[in-house]
């Protein structure tokens, strides 16, 4: 499965542009400001309906225009299908469109399609996945169980509508509108959930864990290098867990919410017993946040049989000659990726005839060669 053409039509900084991925390595090159990034968040947005960037689709549209498009051609299962997701703005008091389909029928969701490529991407602003709040972390790793196993998607969705119920109830019983007692059934169906949800989690870093420590290793992040999941429960079954929401009720009660779950746990990269959140430098933190990705690529690529495409913006500036190196033989070792720079002697190999190179300038794309 791989991405072939991109078309764009008044997105961001272009007018109309279109890039063709090669099967192997894409080096985008141009200055900055060009429009390089612009590029790869098409693509994600092509590929999820959604931008990587913001969460505001109207500042998708290239100014003074309304609406914008992007069109993504994938092969997969030895046939070609296009993607397509358009949205426009609406003028003063009109509702916003989105349209999303596939082949030409409409879809809810395009991250539901067995044909859509999966897709991991590194931007600058992505550190936060490292340095930021757990939060962003444990929504990370919840795409993560997702992609590597759909059926359970349902599970945080199911444990966010579960935790919601409580809290309203929680909100209820504060105000004197309903009875404490009322909680029994929530609680009991929390923990349910909560259990499933927290074994996931668990799984999903018990695959992760070797393989981040053997990249993290690879890419020359000094120390010993762990990734942990760090759960709030430690209930054994569902009976210990509704005991530990019932020994935290009054706490609830008193902040209106349920401060006890899965959606207070913490996922860590530990490096010599330290978490590089707070002891590594911002060069640490962008090799942890490479050396994750690459063992998501890596454990996707085993489980569900095809590595997700990556897309990788300004990687290679802030990476010494070696780890350019060391990075590059990684890509190539299998699958797609897309990597966009300013200098292409930033990029090694990036003069062979197996990589696709995409130069950029202010809203215009040249193909300058293609893989065969």
């Amino acid at each position: 499965m791989r991405v072939g053409e991109v078309g764009l039509r008044d997105f961001r900084t272009y007018a109309r542009a279109a890039a063709v991925l090669g099967p192997g390595l894409t080096v985008v090159h141009g200055p900055n400001g060009a429009g390089k990034s612009n590029l790869l968040e098409a693509v994600y947005f092509g590929c999820t309906g959604r931008s990587p960037r913001t969460r505001t689709d109207r500042e998708l549209v290239r100014f003074g225009e309304r609406a914008t498009r992007v069109t993504v051609s994938v092969q997969a299962d030895g046939r070609e299908h296009e993607l397509t997701v358009a949205y426009s703005s609406p003028a003063p008091g009109e509702p916003q469109v989105k349209r999303m389909t596939c082949d030409g029928a409409a879809v809810e969701r395009l991250i539901d399609l067995p044909v859509r490529p999966l897709i991991s991407v590194f931007m600058p602003d992505r550190l936060e996945l490292v340095k930021g709040p757990p939060a962003i972390r444990r929504a990370h790793l919840d795409q993560f169980v997702a992609a590597l196993w759909p059926a359970r998607a349902a599970t945080r969705r199911e444990y966010s509508q579960v935790l919601a119920q409580r809290n309203a109830l929680l909100a209820r019983i504060r105000s004197g509108r309903a009875a404490d007692t009322a909680l029994a059934t929530w609680d009991r169906e929390l923990a349910i959930k909560a259990l499933e949800l927290r074994a996931d989690r668990e799984q999903a870093v018990a695959l992760l864990s070797e393989p981040f420590a053997e990249r993290a290793d690879r890419l020359g992040l000094a120390g010993t290098v762990t990734l942990e999941y760090r759960p709030r429960s430690a209930a054994e079954d569902a009976d210990a867990f509704v005991g530990e929401l019932q020994a935290r009720l009054a706490t609830d009660l008193e902040r209106g919410f349920s401060t006890h779950g899965p959606h207070r746990d913490e996922i860590a990269a530990i490096r010599d017993g330290r978490e590089l959140r707070v002891y590594g430098s911002q060069g640490e933190q962008r090799l942890t946040l490479l050396a994750l990705l690459l063992a998501e690529r890596g454990v996707l690529a085993s489980e569900r049989g095809t590595p997700p495409l990556m897309l990788l913006d300004d990687v290679m500036s802030e990476l010494d000659a070696t780890r350019r190196g060391l990075l590059a033989d990684e890509l190539a070792s299998a699958g797609q990726s897309v990597i966009a720079t300013t200098d292409l002697d930033h990029v090694p190999h990036a003069a062979a005839a197996s990589v696709t190179r995409v130069a950029i300038s202010p809203g215009t794309v040249l193909q300058e060669a293609q893989a065969a």
